[in-house]
């Protein structure tokens, strides 16, 4: 065998703190091939390029190739108790370097490009998951009967969720891995985003949407931070960018989906009227889909190399990184080159708590279909009819009734069969002796009306829609009951929406494909930076969006030049943090992400119809504020991942 010390070679100073035979080093020279084998000969004799291990308390072995100053493993063990901090930012920085070293003998190739995919699966969940509630919301508010308070509730709590849910795993991937953590994460959003299509209660469906948010909300700070312990320093800013295009995938495939699915209600069925099922629950049944998909792919994926490095599993962690290597040059036609790394550099592991004070912004872009709503409201309600101290008697109504207000009316012996009422309202009016016959409303009230010896039969005229009413020997039979459909309700407008937000999601492609070939030419400050003063600006001209197309215009603008921001952030993210501190790091600025999308929902929303201008100053003022505060950060371009 070889003797000691030719197993653990000193660390050469050209190797940028990795290990080599010298043998191997001279063929890396004449060409980067090696035409020996790996592993061991029928005499157990080591091979260079294979893994040496770390020296144990009894094996009997040498000193430890860490460089000067290494001493034996078991005075090593001792030794770790009380090393300082100042020695083990050293080792870490150390092995900062080796590892970004390997990374280069690796390659980047066949792995990471399936790593790409596999992935971006996970971040394109996260995008649909951001779109479910607001398409379905149309037809659940009218499925499960939901006030204007519920309904503002199942859109702020998908937010919250994730809210939880990105701090939560965030901070355990720093713990037990990012492959396991996200393995989990994903898991229990496709779990309860498959129950919430078929729980028929709001209740529930708010309970499943919450956890499934909280499952969701891992995968943004776990998938960046796996992803760049994989890429080189040269590789990470461009390709981590690529990255975040499945985000934007994620709201395509949601806004096409709902486009395709949540119109054809003739795919809905319903066992009585206790339960249904309607084509709103097919969409969110497939929008678990990424999550599902994401979750088989991981399963053939290995946890980070550098996770494994800094949690003391060097072994393992070696294994993982050769496997990159292999794959590489299998794919690049080079099957023979072997991975010369043959000992890691070790760091003592401690436990810390992480100190996080930075923040994002969020929020303008969930008041963009809020306002297009809006302005289709403003535009309906304008051709609104209304009706004065009418007198109708002996007349019988058998057609649709729409977007009209009665007001001070008297109804005698009329009666309505088989109609639809939309956006009806009747105010202090009488209705006596009236017949109420297969009636299906939307949008519709009686406040402070009178009724008089009048029958409601099979209609869905509930109570909640009798607001402060008198019934005088009236009454109700074979009531419709739950909340139904309308299924020609809203039919144009539902399109117009998931049409609007399929160009805004789509408009971000232009400025994710600028903002990956340049992260790493102009550097990641100057692309935040840069990004968020032209966002502050293009915010300024929503002022003059009072039209449809206006808005959507600038709907566009906006999310192309703004996702450029978000891409910075993402990469300045993982960089700025070490490893042992990356994710739960992440995972803090995500919650607060959420939180500011929690905020923004509920500020925006109240003053749609109101004001514009305290929402767009709000978002400028953000904006501005962001740019001036990327100034303070380091530039981490150039630098090796901590």
């Amino acid at each position: 065998h070889k003797d000691d010390d030719d197993n653990y070679p000193m660390q050469g100073s050209q190797d940028g703190g990795y290990y080599r035979g010298d043998s191997q080093a001279a063929n890396d020279d004449e060409g980067g091939h090696s035409d020996s084998t790996e592993g061991h000969d029928e005499d157990d004799e080591i091979y260079e390029g294979e893994y040496q291990g770390i020296p144990r308390a009894d094996s009997g072995k040498g000193s430890l190739a860490g460089g000067p100053g290494s001493v034996g493993a078991g005075a090593q063990q001792f030794r770790d108790i009380g090393v300082s901090e100042a020695e083990r930012r050293k080792d870490q920085e150390e092995l900062a370097q080796q590892y970004e070293t390997i990374l280069q003998e690796c390659g980047h190739g066949k792995f990471q490009w399936s790593l790409y995919f596999v992935l971006g699966l996970a971040l394109m969940a996260d995008g649909v998951e951001i779109f479910v509630v607001g398409f379905v919301l149309p037809s659940a508010e009218k499925d499960m009967c939901l006030s204007e308070p519920n309904k503002s509730m199942l859109g702020l709590i998908v937010y919250f969720g994730m809210m939880v849910g990105a701090f939560l795993w965030g901070a355990l991937a720093d713990r037990i891995g990012r492959r396991q953590s996200l393995l989990i994460s994903l898991s229990i959003n496709s779990i309860f985003s498959f129950f919430s299509s078929f729980v028929q209660g709001y209740s529930t469906f708010l309970f499943c949407r919450l956890l499934s948010g909280v499952g969701i909300g891992g995968s943004i700070p776990i998938v960046f931070s796996y992803y760049s312990e994989f890429l080189s320093q040269e590789k990470r800013g461009e390709h981590l960018s690529w990255l975040c295009m499945f985000w934007m995938i994620g709201g395509i495939y949601a806004s096409a989906m709902a486009w395709a699915i949540i119109p054809h209600y003739g795919w809905s069925f319903q066992m009585g009227s206790a339960y249904q099922f309607h084509s709103w629950r097919v969409f969110v049944l497939v929008c678990a889909f990424p999550s599902v998909a994401a979750i088989a792919a991981l399963n053939a994926m290995p946890e980070s190399p550098r996770f494994y490095l800094e949690n003391g599993k060097h072994d393992e962690g070696w294994m993982v990184l050769k496997q990159v290597h292999d794959t590489n040059m299998r794919a690049k036609g080079y099957p023979e080159r072997v991975f010369s790394v043959t000992t890691i550099k070790t760091v003592k592991q401690m436990d810390e708590l992480v100190d996080v004070g930075t923040d994002t912004y969020y929020g303008l872009t969930v008041w963009f279909p809020d306002m297009i709503k809006y302005i289709q409201k403003q535009e309906y309600e304008s051709r609104t009819k209304t009706f004065t101290k009418e007198r109708v008697e002996h007349v019988t109504f058998n057609f649709t009734l729409e977007n009209q207000v009665h007001r001070q009316g008297y109804y005698f012996n009329d009666k309505f069969l088989n109609l639809k009422m939309k956006s009806m309202v009747f105010e202090d009016s009488v209705f006596e002796e009236c017949y109420f016959e297969d009636i299906t409303s939307t949008h519709t009230f009686f406040r402070n009306c009178t009724f008089i010896a009048s029958l409601f039969y099979n209609t869905d005229l509930f109570k909640y829609r009798l607001v402060n009413c008198k019934l005088v020997n009236s009454t109700f039979l074979h009531n419709k009951e739950g909340c139904m459909l309308d299924f020609s309700d809203d039919f144009n407008n539902a399109y117009m929406i998931y049409f609007v937000n399929f160009l805004g999601t789509l408009a971000v492609l232009p400025g994710n494909i600028v903002s990956a070939l340049l992260m790493d030419k102009i550097g990641r400050l100057r692309m935040l930076a840069g990004s968020s003063v032209i966002s502050c600006v293009s915010c300024f001209f929503l002022m003059f969006g009072n039209t449809e197309s206006g808005m959507i215009a600038l709907l566009c603008l906006f999310g192309g030049i703004s996702i450029a921001s978000w891409n910075a952030l993402d990469v300045i993210t993982v960089e700025l943090y070490p490893s042992d501190k990356r994710t739960t790091a992440f995972g803090f600025l995500n919650a607060l992400c959420k939180l500011a999308a929690v905020l923004g929902i509920s500020i925006f929303q109240s003053f749609v119809g109101i004001t514009k201008a305290i929402p767009i100053l709000f978002a400028a003022g953000a904006l501005a504020a962001g740019s001036f505060l990327a100034t303070k950060l380091p530039e981490t371009r150039g630098q090796v991942l901590q």
